[in-house]
């Protein structure tokens, strides 16, 4: 009998494979937390788990509700402050794994956390801000974006460049001499999206079972491109489900 799923444990699976057993993961709140630590409780047991407070191996046993939550000090191996894990640990590139979401994201991997319409000072629309997502996707080795995607998410142009993607095109993370090789892949809940290697446009390399290219291309903001060897990603085993919908149950 085949397990039943939503969409978005697809997504929160797919993300939590992304990240290898002993990697350093640098951490952001929301679908990158639950994800970071469902691969701890499965096939990633000695993932490293950095949070922007100043946590690092934190081991929370239950998803902490932001970066200022006591139970990532309390489970942390080590508690050190805010410019630390910035100056000696993040822009040094110490760390291997950046993960974020955001409220936009563009074709070349920027993300906008920061305003959506009209301009910076009178927005439609004003997000919680950066915080420290812009030197995440700066620094460390690699970056993943776990997001729902849809239109108004995935857009041909971010309205604000919180955090730097690709720019407009390949060159341009290198020119501004970043540290960080860029987000590696997109996670959503139709699929996963990687950058073009000649281009750095985000491509669908694979789907999430059930979803169709058509489904992904109309959630994209722009001419989504497919790859020749499109792929779809395994679903979600049943030992996967059980610990996600376990930890889920702890907020």
């Amino acid at each position: 009998m085949s397990l039943e799923y939503t969409s978005d444990e697809m997504m929160t699976v797919g993300a939590a494979r992304s990240l290898d057993d002993g990697a350093k993961c640098f951490v952001g709140i929301g679908l990158p937390s639950t994800a970071a630590n469902l691969a701890r409780r499965t096939h990633a047991p000695n993932l490293v788990l950095i949070y922007e407070s100043g946590t690092l191996g934190t081991k929370p046993d239950r998803l902490p509700l932001s970066i200022g939550d006591g139970v990532l000090a309390d489970t942390a191996d080590s508690v050190i402050s805010v410019p630390e894990i910035f100056n000696y640990w993040l822009q040094p590139g110490r760390i291997d794994i950046g993960f974020l979401g955001g409220a936009q994201v563009d074709r070349f991997g920027n993300i906008n956390t920061t305003v959506i319409g009209g301009d910076y000072r009178n927005p439609e629309v004003r997000l919680p801000g950066a915080g420290g997502a812009p030197e995440i996707a700066a620094s460390c080795r690699e970056v993943l974006i776990v997001m729902r995607m849809s239109p108004r998410s995935f857009v041909d142009q971010v309205d604000f460049v919180t955090s730097l993607g690709y720019g407009t095109g390949k060159g341009d993370r290198e020119a501004l001499g970043l540290r960080g090789r860029g987000p590696v892949k997109v996670i959503t809940d139709l699929g996963v999206l990687r950058p073009d290697p000649e281009t750095c446009e985000l491509t669908l390399t694979e789907l999430s079972p059930g979803s169709t290219v058509e489904q992904a291309t109309a959630a994209a903001g722009w001419d989504l491109k497919v790859a020749d060897d499109l792929g779809t990603q395994d679903p979600p085993s049943e030992n996967e489900l059980e610990v996600l919908r376990a930890l889920k149950a702890t907020v």
